[in-house]
């Protein structure tokens, strides 16, 4: 299982090399836990919310039954926070949630780790698109269904 050794996640700065905006790995997880993310209209859901909050680009993104790990970048420097944005769109989520009665989907804090080189996105994608393996869901990455791209981030070297 995914689990941190923090209560909370902690919050760092974002570092901008010159006017760039910096790639995020950021790791949100369903309220307690709960096995509810890994179905395809909640994946269908997911890209949705995130379209409709572009104040953020999303890159590669996979959707594990209890979390969801996603690439982001912030789009123009519009000033909109990543918490801000989270919100947003786990807000989205909520209202346009199939099961109305659960309404308590997403655990309140987040985890994110700004990326420090182009070699790092490649290495931490890796990482990331093989946990369905890992947790035992799929022989290989390729097999799991809930995982995908939506906008292509770019390293940019300073």
């Amino acid at each position: 299982m995914f689990k941190h050794s923090r209560r909370h996640p902690s919050r760092q700065p974002t570092l901008t090399p010159g006017n760039l905006s910096p790639i995020l790995l950021i790791t949100v997880c369903a309220d307690q836990r709960r096995q509810i993310l890994a179905r395809k209209e909640i994946h269908e859901l997911l890209v949705k919310a995130w379209a409709s909050s572009p104040e953020w680009a999303v890159g590669r993104y996979v959707i594990l039954p209890d979390h969801v790990h996603l690439f982001a970048a912030e789009n123009e420097f519009q000033g909109y926070s990543l918490g801000q944005w989270i919100a947003k769109w786990k807000a989205y989520v909520t209202h346009h949630w199939p099961d109305q009665n659960k309404k308590r989907i997403w655990q309140r804090n987040f985890w994110d780790r700004q990326l420090r080189s182009g070699d790092n996105y490649d290495a931490k994608w890796i990482y990331v698109r093989n946990n369905p393996v890992r947790h035992g869901f799929v022989a290989n990455a390729e097999q799991w269904p809930y995982q995908g791209m939506l906008n292509q981030l770019c390293w940019h070297d300073a």
